[in-house]
């Protein structure tokens, strides 16, 4: 009686190499993957941070503009330094973004303001603030020396008395720039201008 038996082939390990090779094709697919999410992810927390300080940010906008408002410390008092409500009247030096130097060191800004840092909604997060009338020079507002703006909110027209015309009145234009810190040493910057009738 005869065996059959067949012939050694060659290629025997061939199917194995390419598993192998696929296997790890996959392997490094899933690394990738989820590498990408866990930096989609942190970038996502660290929006939501950013946003948060934001939103926190705009309790300095409120409460500076309290302030100038009938029972505020700041109604009359605008033609000269205001130091307990971190006030200056007369534009601050900035750096090229228009952030006031005072917000990005702590020591200058002691010989600006001594109004504590406002609080937060957390422990970690301080809020300060630095409002500059945006004047050359310290003392009452001219057009000259002062940033205005018409107060006369209707436009081109003007007003005439005894047939002549009178210029609307203007309004001085200050600047409110926020610095809002949290953890681990993020700090965001809000800025607004607005503008208190002469």
């Amino acid at each position: 009686m005869k065996t059959l038996t067949h012939p050694r082939s060659g290629e025997r390990g061939v199917v194995l190499i390419f598993t192998l090779i696929i296997l790890l094709i996959l392997t490094i697919g899933g690394a990738a993957l989820v590498r990408s999410m866990q930096n989609s992810l942190f970038s996502a927390g660290n929006l939501a941070f950013r946003r948060d300080l934001m939103n926190q940010g705009e309790q300095g906008v409120s409460f500076v503009l309290s302030q100038f408002k009938a029972g505020g410390a700041l109604v009359s008092a605008t033609d000269a330094d205001v130091p307990a409500q971190n006030y200056k009247s007369f534009i601050l030096p900035a750096n090229a973004q228009g952030v006031p130097n005072v917000l990005l060191d702590d020591t200058s800004f002691n010989a600006v303001g001594v109004h504590a840092d406002l609080p937060g909604a957390t422990p970690d997060v301080k809020i300060r603030y630095v409002i500059d009338r945006l004047c050359s020079v310290t003392g009452p507002a001219s057009s000259a020396l002062c940033v205005q703006s018409s107060a006369n909110a209707s436009g081109g027209s003007s007003f005439s008395s005894y047939g002549g015309s009178v210029p609307p009145p203007t309004a001085t234009v200050y600047r409110l720039s926020v610095r809002v810190s949290g953890a681990r040493s993020t700090q965001v910057f809000l800025q607004t201008t607005f503008t208190k009738p002469d």
